[in-house]
């Protein structure tokens, strides 16, 4: 079965940037290649049970296991050495990428408190998108009694476009929430 999303990008975004930008090979369309969901547990030094809460999180938001990532230099001040596991990751691709898309548009950025839309400014230059929760129960699939601990994530969004206007407009047709201009008059 075709993920809801998928179908929408499909039917109705890629013919609608096909006629914004002009170009007849499908393939030159930007499209989403790939979701990175990321967890730093700075704690997971002193604390290793806070990386394995993390991992179970990241598992259960994403349906996939993640990868444990490690330090790449020694920092002294954080007592931090090189090769100590220090986060997590995961990498959605084809369909988990579009069912994860779909519940961040339509279920959790909504749930975020005081959440009044994304920031449109947050493109890296190459068309990619990245933003941060700062907390993870705002994901439903997640049981509030079993991770009491607060801990955030980053998600980026990887484009097959190099371009941050042609990014915005898919992301923004695929339904991201971002926060409207306000004018210079008002």
């Amino acid at each position: 079965m075709t993920p809801r999303l998928q179908e929408k990008y499909q039917q109705e975004v890629r013919p609608a940037l096909h006629e914004l930008l002009g170009r007849d090979n499908r393939l030159a369309l930007p499209r989403l290649e790939k979701i990175v969901v990321s967890m730093g547990v700075g704690t997971a030094i002193q604390e290793k049970k806070h990386l394995e809460t993390a991992v179970a999180a990241l598992r259960e938001i994403t349906g996939q296991k993640p990868i444990i990532t490690l330090a790449r230099k020694s920092v002294a001040a954080f007592r931090l050495r090189e090769g100590m596991p220090i986060g997590c990751k995961v990498t959605l691709r084809r369909a988990r990428m579009w069912e994860f898309l779909d519940r961040l548009v339509a279920i959790v950025l909504p749930r975020v408190r005081d959440f009044r839309g994304i920031n449109q400014h947050a493109f890296d230059g190459q068309g990619n998108y990245s933003l941060g929760l700062s907390e993870q129960l705002v994901f439903p699939e997640l049981n509030p009694d079993k991770y009491t601990r607060p801990q955030g994530m980053n998600i980026t969004l990887v484009t097959t476009t190099s371009s941050d206007r042609e990014s915005f407009e898919l992301l923004s047709r695929l339904g991201m929430p971002f926060k409207r201009e306000e004018s210079a008059a008002a």
